[in-house]
């Protein structure tokens, strides 16, 4: 991965009114990484990829793009798929793909149009309109939209959304090859099970504050191993009693417990070795889902945030 910045910013600030939607945010991204944006609704992910995109300006600090302090509208270099959705319906599909890489200046797109409708399985229906699509293929198609001029920075605002679980992989797999040829890719989600899976970096925004940026490991580093993965040849009984169990995620057959500080794991193990069969026992660092709830809330004020 390069060692060059493809997006820095520093020191970003932004309010509106009285609500100060992000706070005093510095972050670098490298070229060709997959950055990935995570946080509650209303934490300022989606006003800071816009900030990026000089659809609004911050407040104070300043945003390099590619070593460029830019002003004015984005550039031919920078793909950019919103939160809301919006293709011209009533414009046949590979009319509107034509469009759109025209539009950011693209010579001779046709090639990469076929070749992502193919690959994204809309081949058979370049010719409908874009109204007859269904909600996941029209979802597809505008990811075509946003990357068939051959970016070099991709910017997807919950480009997962309202996705089956196939769809999801196959957007995957496309993002993954956009990086392999070199493509810097920037995505705000909500699944954190997808950021562990792909991204090179995770941000997380809270409250207009940044509170993680680094990878996977070191934020696992940055908590301590006090999590128990368990399970029992019977359901463990109301496991909350034990003493030093913080909290529980219950998955059904397995059950994670999370410890105080200075609990000794095996003191819980002989605890419920008195009491039932014991399956499986191991000592874990947190999830990213874990970590996430810990930062944000409970997991009711995370659902309804």
């Amino acid at each position: 991965m390069s060692t060059e910045l493809a997006v820095e910013l520093q020191q970003i600030t932004k309010t509106f009114g009285k609500h100060r939607a992000v706070n005093d945010v510095s972050l670098q991204v490298p070229e060709g990484a997959i950055y990935g944006f995570i946080g509650p609704n209303g934490s300022g992910k989606t006003t800071t990829l816009r900030m990026i995109m000089n659809i609004i300006y911050p407040d104070q600090g300043q945003i390099n793009v590619f070593g460029s302090n830019r002003l004015g509208s984005a550039t031919d270099d920078i793909g950019y798929l919103p939160e809301e959705r919006g293709l011209y319906r009533k414009m046949k599909l590979k009319d509107v793909l034509r469009f759109y890489a025209e539009l950011k200046g693209a010579r001779k797109p046709q090639a990469n149009i076929e070749r992502w409708l193919e690959k994204l399985d809309l081949a058979k229906w370049a010719g409908e309109k874009v109204q007859t699509l269904s909600k996941g293929m029209a979802q597809k198609a505008q990811f075509i939209a946003t990357i068939v001029s051959e970016p070099r920075l991709i910017i997807l605002d919950e480009p997962f959304s309202g996705l089956d679980p196939i769809n999801t992989n196959v957007l995957l797999d496309a993002i993954l090859e956009l990086r392999r040829d070199g493509a810097t890719i920037i995505f705000s989600t909500h699944d954190m099970n997808t950021a562990e899976r792909v991204c090179d970096t995770i941000f997380m925004i809270h409250k207009g504050r940044k509170v993680l940026d680094g990878t996977l490991s070191d934020i696992q580093s940055e908590y301590a191993l006090d999590t128990i993965q368990l399970r029992c040849a019977r359901p463990l009984q109301n496991p909350h009693r034990l003493p030093g169990v913080l909290n529980v995620q219950d998955f059904g057959q397995v059950q994670e417990l999370r410890l105080a500080p200075d609990t000794d794991p095996q003191g819980i193990l002989k605890q419920v070795v008195k009491e039932n069969e014991v399956i499986q026992f191991q000592i874990m660092k947190p999830t990213l889902h874990d970590i996430f709830v810990r930062i944000a809330g409970t997991e009711e004020e995370v659902a309804h945030a």
